[in-house]
């Protein structure tokens, strides 16, 4: 009787762990990784330093007007959701 707790808790274990798995991917519907870079130098960034999947969206760093920035960008259209001075 102790075997089907164990079962169902490895199986809800592994089933987590794919979640976090995929976390860091874009899906399949995302702009690709180049049209974004390019969105961001016509929105005024000299360099991207970084950029990845993250939560359901793009997420990295760059150079902006002579700072250093983080920014959050939809992951559809290459929006800047938000973005902060580091």
């Amino acid at each position: 009787m102790i075997r089907f707790p164990v079962i169902a808790c490895m199986l809800v274990f592994s089933v987590g762990l794919q979640g976090v798995a995929l976390a860091g991917q874009p899906g399949p519907d995302w702009m690709p990784v180049e049209q974004v870079k390019q969105k961001l130098m016509l929105s005024g960034y000299t360099s991207i330093i970084k950029i990845e999947a993250e939560d359901g969206h793009w997420d990295g760093e760059g150079m902006k007007n002579g700072k250093a920035m983080q920014f959050d960008l939809d992951p559809k259209t290459g929006e800047i959701l938000g973005e902060v001075e580091r």
